[in-house]
């Protein structure tokens, strides 16, 4: 299996617009792949776009809240690893 790192966990999700927020505790880049796990969720996918305060962005930094697009449904305290 792949090794991962933490790097943040889910504060908000969207349903309407597929968009989950993430509180980032490292940095994360679009074109990486992310596994959001959680009680409800084991999701593995790329991240294809990623938004900060609306505008888009290629790297998200500690501290930032940034908005992702999935694939699924993920909810609220999920935690999101990097796919090494």
């Amino acid at each position: 299996m792949a090794e991962e790192k933490l790097v943040g966990k889910v504060t908000h999700f969207y349903g309407h617009l597929g968009v989950a927020i993430i509180k980032l505790s490292e940095k994360l880049k679009v074109g990486s792949q992310i596994h959001f796990r959680g009680a409800h969720d084991d999701i593995i996918q790329e991240v294809k776009e990623m938004q900060y305060e609306h505008q888009a962005i290629t790297e998200g930094k500690p501290g930032q809240q940034v908005g992702i697009k999935v694939q699924e449904k993920v909810h609220e305290h999920d935690q999101v690893f990097l796919v090494a």
